[in-house]
């Protein structure tokens, strides 16, 4: 697990990088992994504009912050994606938002398709579901915990969804993709404090 971790630190690209990179995609009419169609050249395109909207948009509440700039243990978010992952166009710039706000935060981006032996040792419920967070302690190399693919409230509004109708309807994706609007992503950033106090010592006590 190790290897696999440290082969893909070494691909991986910040969070800039990243977003220059789904530009380029767009203007090009392509997007990221070995099968590109016009399906996800148009999703590619629909994300690119939607973080850049959330780039300008995304708020952190002075609460937050100053819970989050408590935070004093070098970590590595190392995050599996693709460019035309709906999820993690509402996901990836919230985590990016609460990494700037901490100087013991690295936000690392690699692509699903060519990391494979990383997904397959972090998949949800058997699925190579996207985004996911994986949380590295830099001093051990550790796996501490993983996020994603989705924030807690939406995660269980799917699951229920799942539970009575079987399968995510286009009609339910277009309710999800307006809980996320309309959340602001305040949820993800309430499950990222979370995540990261369970491994801070003096916190809860």
């Amino acid at each position: 697990m190790d290897s696999i971790i440290k082969k893909s630190l070494e691909k991986s690209i910040n969070y800039q990088e990243y977003r220059n990179l789904l530009t380029h995609l767009s203007e090009t009419n392509s997007a990221t992994g070995f099968e590109i169609t016009e399906d996800l050249v148009n999703y590619t395109k629909l994300n690119d504009r939607r973080m850049k909207r959330w780039d300008k948009t995304v708020k952190v509440s002075n609460a937050d912050k100053n819970i989050i700039s408590e935070f004093k243990q070098k970590i590595t978010w190392l995050v599996i994606t693709e460019s035309w992952c709906g999820d993690a166009a509402h996901v990836l710039p919230v985590l990016n938002k609460v990494a700037e706000l901490s100087d013991y935060i690295n936000l690392r981006v690699v692509l699903r398709d060519e990391n494979p032996e990383l997904m397959n040792a972090f998949l949800t419920n058997g699925s190579k579901s996207i985004p996911k967070l994986i949380m590295i302690d830099d001093a051990t190399g550790d796996v501490l915990n993983t996020y994603g693919p989705r924030p807690s409230e939406a995660a269980s509004y799917v699951k229920r969804f799942k539970a009575k109708n079987g399968t995510l309807t286009p009609e339910f994706k277009e309710d999800l993709q307006h809980w996320y609007n309309k959340d602001k992503g305040q949820n993800i950033i309430k499950d990222l404090i979370q995540l990261l106090y369970k491994y801070q010592s003096n916190v809860y006590q």
